[in-house]
């Protein structure tokens, strides 16, 4: 699929996130943690401490995924069944939850 299918494909499929204000905040905090690992980097800190952030990030983006697929669940897949659309849509969360299990 071209990038041009790709991002007509997402503006079709634009979904409003209810805790739009908890996510971002939660971004943005991520956002701080990486720039922190990176001063870890930049000021040699023990190798043990920058993985120890690193873990701590993976968490919290994992946090912001679960939410995400949550609000999906709720939103766009409850619609999509009830609209007659429900196999295509599990299939797409199917896709999305085997990227998370590897």
């Amino acid at each position: 699929m071209s990038s041009t299918n790709e991002k007509a494909r997402g503006a079709e499929k634009a979904a409003i996130q209810s805790d739009k204000d908890a996510l971002i905040k939660r971004l943005n905090r991520i956002e701080g943690q990486v720039r922190g690992v990176a001063r870890m980097i930049v000021d040699d800190r023990y190798c043990v401490d920058v993985l120890n952030q690193i873990s701590a990030m993976q968490s919290a983006m994992d946090a912001v995924a679960m939410q995400l697929l949550e609000n999906h669940t709720h939103g766009c897949v409850q619609s999509a069944i009830k609209s007659g659309n429900g196999d295509a849509a599990i299939s797409e969360m199917m896709t999305v939850l085997r990227k998370f299990a590897r």
